[in-house]
């Protein structure tokens, strides 16, 4: 007797009396089924009301009505909005999205993407771990377009979408030393990722512009964390010649730095790289370079599915703009 719930194909396969194999091969219209065994299929599915999960269908045998999208890390509020934004667009086009996350691994990466690609997705969206990704050449010459998104990619011909990383860090920075602020610090994550030195570099063209050279007593990179780049704060503020304003390039080193700044009660001008969630409510006032993490994620998907559709052209590198906003405070 049946359980109760959706009928699955092995209560179709025990209703028709076949084996489960006969049953995948009817669904799948494979050619040479037993025209019997193919009238009981079909009666058992019409009697059980049985319904393909098409989605879970295209996840085993690979299907053009996907699209693949590897995120570093879609626990990352960031990769969270982008991801959203992608599906939109896909489920707009009557695509679905299979999302997996490299968690930083190229390794994984690698294995991630290879796998969608074995499964048939009309193409894939990919923010690179590793440096080179010559891996996907052969998916990309049999057909298989592939968006980098994030950061650009190496290896193959392929479209990046990308944010004004470097943009975005100079004109924060050289704000800050526009008010007057002669010890500025910047806390950065791992300097090999592709943001972090964009971003980095960003900020030394500000000061190479205001005729300055940053104390490389200031500069902290491998902050991983709130809590390294909280530490790294603290360490600076509790130096003999603190620092008066601090650039993060990133919205973790930002709430660090400020876990270490607020109960200080010090007088830190500070300005971050991303928004982050409670940054509005902030008790004193932050400078924020921001920008619009779902217009990038359609952007992208955008560009994907005119690769898809067979938009002729060479691949470009086009880049979201950043604003400086304000947050937190009064004002």
């Amino acid at each position: 007797m049946r359980k109760s719930g959706r009928p699955t194909m092995v209560d179709v396969a025990a209703d028709a009396g076949v084996s489960l194999k006969t049953v995948s091969r009817v669904i799948n219209a494979e050619p040479n089924v037993d025209p019997a065994m193919t009238k009981r299929v079909r009666a058992a599915i019409a009697r059980l009301g049985y319904h393909r999960n098409a989605i879970a269908a295209s996840l085993r045998s690979g299907s053009r009505d996907t699209i693949g999208f590897v995120s570093a890390d879609l626990t990352n509020t960031f990769y969270m909005s982008v991801a959203a934004a992608v599906s939109t667009v896909a489920v707009g086009r009557g695509m679905q999205v299979i999302m997996a996350s490299s968690e930083e691994d190229p390794a994984a990466e690698r294995s991630l993407a290879l796998d969608l690609c074995q499964r048939r997705v009309g193409g894939l969206i990919l923010v690179p771990a590793a440096s080179d990704q010559s891996y996907l050449a052969h998916e990309v010459d049999s057909g298989t377009p592939v968006v980098f998104l994030d950061r650009p990619g190496h290896g193959i011909a392929a479209d990046s979408v990308l944010i004004d990383n470097r943009g975005g860090a100079r004109a924060a920075v050289a704000e800050l030393l526009a008010a007057g602020h002669e010890r500025i610090a910047l806390l950065l994550d791992a300097t090999d990722i592709f943001t972090m030195e964009e971003r980095q570099a960003g900020a030394l063209e500000a000061f190479a512009a205001a005729g300055r050279i940053p104390d490389p007593a200031l500069i902290v990179s491998g902050l991983h964390t709130p809590q390294a780049a909280c530490a790294a704060m603290e360490r600076l503020l509790d130096a003999e010649r603190a620092p008066t304003a601090v650039f993060c390039a990133n919205n973790r080193s930002t709430i660090g730095a400020l876990e270490a700044i607020l109960p200080y009660g010090a007088d830190v001008a500070v300005a971050g790289f991303d928004d982050f969630e409670l940054s509005r409510v902030l008790p004193r006032r932050i400078r924020i370079v921001d920008y619009d993490a779902a217009a990038l994620g359609t952007l992208a998907a955008m560009t994907l599915f005119d690769r898809i559709a067979g938009q002729p052209g060479t691949t470009s590198t086009r880049l979201l703009p950043t604003r400086l906003v304000s947050r937190g405070g009064r004002d």
